[in-house]
């Protein structure tokens, strides 16, 4: 998880790219801009760290206890997060 800080500071940098886009055209004032973009932030960190505690518990639950850290882990892990992610895009 980020702190409040970085969030904050994330969210300026994005809204400054934003502004600064082509692709896009600025309307709302900067305080709103900058609330909804934390709000999105927010979201995507907790449904990353939903999708983290499913990952652990499932590949913790292998009878062959891969052990974290590990080689296995880390292939099984970063497998597993991109099936995840695509199921969390779908739903």
């Amino acid at each position: 998880m980020l702190s409040d800080d970085k969030v904050n500071h994330l969210s300026h940098v994005i809204l400054q790219a934003v502004k600064k886009s082509s692709l896009a055209a600025v309307t709302a004032d900067d305080g709103r801009l900058l609330k909804q973009i934390k709000r999105t932030l927010a979201a995507e960190l907790e449904a990353e760290e939903e999708i983290d505690r499913k990952i652990r518990a499932k590949l913790t639950s292998y009878s062959r206890g891969i052990v974290e850290g590990s080689p296995e882990w880390d292939v099984l892990y970063r497998k597993t997060f991109e099936e995840e992610t695509k199921k969390y895009a779908k739903g």
